[in-house]
């Protein structure tokens, strides 16, 4: 674990993989829902780091950190966000050979998972989702596209995403839904947290 001072009041938090971030901003979340370190506001968590922001006295709050026993992060209860898929992406073929099967299947493997939000980033409204497991990890494309259609579900290493909005990615597209990812005139504007359950129904 590794601390970085960011700005006036920020701490970047530093990790080891992915499994460390997500235990200890779930061990984060637990104990500022008991009143810790009250004057944060805001934890955004990454592939590898946590940030810290609205840090009163960082050597405190990285003395804390340093002295948790933080457990392993268990899977939380609550509601499913469903997102309607239609499984016809121009690159389900490229995947469905990397994961050697059929386009069928592949769609029913991805659409059989259960995912969670790790985190946020890229663009507003696009969460990172797990739940593939690291023997469906596939890679990015070679060539990247110029424009991505808002709607647009991809998969890349071992993260699923849905594009919230047209921009440039090198995802692999399997997919594609109608849902809203970002709606500034909502409170949340996101639909996708860290911490949401997700599921992807085949509308195909």
């Amino acid at each position: 674990m590794r601390f970085l001072p960011v700005g006036r009041s920020a701490l970047l938090v530093e990790l080891g993989d992915l499994a460390a971030v997500l235990s200890l901003y779930a061990e984060i979340e637990r104990r500022r829902a008991l009143g810790w370190a009250p004057s944060l506001t805001d934890v955004v968590p990454a592939a590898r780091t946590i940030l810290l922001d609205g840090v009163s006295d960082r050597p405190a709050v990285e003395q804390d950190l340093r002295g948790w026993t933080v457990p392993p992060a268990a899977g939380q209860d609550g509601p499913v966000v469903e997102i309607p898929c239609s499984y016809t992406g121009p690159d389900l073929a490229a995947v469905a050979a990397t994961w050697r099967v059929s386009e069928r299947e592949a769609a029913r493997m991805h659409a059989q998972a259960e995912y969670r939000v790790a985190f946020c980033g890229f663009a507003p409204g696009f969460a990172y989702l797990t739940g593939l497991g690291e023997e469906l990890a596939v890679p990015r494309r070679a060539s990247p596209r110029t424009a991505v259609p808002p709607g647009s579900v991809g998969v890349a290493d071992i993260f699923t995403g849905v594009y919230p909005r047209s921009s440039p990615g090198g995802w692999q597209i399997i997919g594609a839904t109608d849902v809203c990812l970002w709606d500034p005139g909502k409170e949340p504007p996101a639909l996708l947290a860290p911490g949401t359950r997700v599921r992807f129904v085949d509308v195909t």
